[in-house]
């Protein structure tokens, strides 16, 4: 059994490419945000510099973007709140049980913004257009919910591996080999 896990372990690279493409997609986008907004907060105050109409559509665009891909992001580094309060009293293997479960149901609700916000995307989406930028699609407002599902699905089964590998791997030993150097 462990020769499954360590031929699934070499998969870890790609979890940790598409970890960083996110992490710079955010970035990006923070910038965008920061930048866009500096424009339009000079082009309120200084008389020469412009305040378009579309910044603040773009600005919260690039927001929904950032909220639910970082969201995505604190999955892999299991940055999330959780209730581990009652784990000391619980015993190991229904602790691990209930991150399988929680793992599951996180995994239920990627496939659900992947499928329904896809639909709303292409739908809905497809069918308006920006208010202040007429040639540009609503598609790209209601999008990042199926990308998020898609980021959240990909790093959910990555925390879902690492807790079934937990229940058949022994690491205590790979631990205190760690902690003795």
């Amino acid at each position: 059994m462990t020769g499954f896990f360590r031929t699934v372990d070499k998969l870890r690279p790609v979890y940790d490419i598409v970890y960083d493409v996110v992490l710079v997609i955010c970035k990006l986008l923070l910038v965008g945000d920061i930048l866009i907004t500096s424009f339009s907060v000079l082009g309120r105050y200084v008389p020469f510099i412009p305040d378009p109409a579309w910044t603040e559509e773009i600005v919260l665009t690039f927001m929904s973007y950032m909220a639910v891909l970082s969201a995505a992001l604190a999955i892999r580094k299991k940055a999330h709140i959780r209730m581990t309060a009652l784990d000391v009293y619980l015993p190991d293997m229904v602790v691990k049980g209930l991150d399988i479960l929680s793992d599951i149901c996180v995994l239920i609700l990627a496939v659900i913004m992947i499928s329904v916000g896809w639909k709303y995307a292409a739908t809905i989406g497809a069918k308006g257009f920006y208010v202040s930028i007429p040639a540009l699609s609503r598609f790209w407002k209601y999008f990042p919910i199926p990308l998020a599902g898609i980021a959240m699905l990909v790093f959910e089964l990555e925390a879902l591996y690492e807790h079934v590998k937990s229940i058949f791997v022994d690491d205590t030993k790979k631990d205190s080999k760690e902690g003795e150097r």
